[in-house]
């Protein structure tokens, strides 16, 4: 098991390519908070984006088992384009759906899939991340790309500029001008966290 711990991402596709279960395991294990970060970053809710989650590692495997994919040394690139490509689908049709608020503006949907916490604790962290979300949401989208993916994926910034086809220089601009329009906006607003 160590030695597939070992193999590069073109020999473990070759194995997938032959069915070799562990192979599959490590090439997934690998990426998977890649593939997570990148379906968040979009959808915005975790457990939607575990499901995309799902379903794009089953569509990658799919893909290099049908032969979709050439190996070029670009792996993360293509799968991280599948995984977003599931999420717009999703999005386009989540757009046509409408949403269901109680009084209190929660969504309805959010409170009956969240049985598993008292309505205490659910109050509690919708209030600690509201500010935070609110505010990532009025910076401009290339910088909450960034943000997202290097505070909540832990991407290095080499990572995040293969993601999002920038040079690293470019990710790491965005970055710095992102926490800096969130540090002028949590000053505005008198938000300590």
């Amino acid at each position: 098991m160590n030695t597939i711990k070992k193999l590069t991402e073109a020999d473990l596709i070759q194995m997938v390519l032959q069915n070799h279960e562990g192979a599959i395991a490590e090439l997934l294990d690998r990426n998977k908070s890649k593939f997570y970060t990148a379906a968040y970053l979009l959808v915005k809710d975790r457990y939607i984006a575990e499901d995309i989650f799902q379903d794009a590692c089953i569509k990658i495997i799919n893909s290099i088992r049908n032969g979709k994919y050439t190996e070029d040394g670009k792996f993360l690139p293509w799968a991280i384009r599948i995984t977003r490509n599931l999420c717009y689908d999703y999005l386009r049709v989540a757009k046509r759906t409408p949403k269901v608020t109680m009084p209190d503006g929660i969504d309805v949907f959010d409170f009956l899939s969240n049985g598993e916490h008292t309505m205490e604790d659910r109050m509690m962290n919708k209030q600690s991340s509201d500010s935070v979300r609110k505010m990532l949401d009025f910076i401009p989208y290339e910088q909450r790309e960034v943000i997202v993916m290097r505070m909540y994926g832990n991407l290095s910034f080499k990572e995040i500029a293969d993601m999002t086809n920038v040079g690293i220089n470019t990710a790491l601009g965005r970055m710095r001008y992102g926490l800096l329009n969130l540090r002028k906006m949590m000053d505005e607003k008198g938000i300590l966290l």
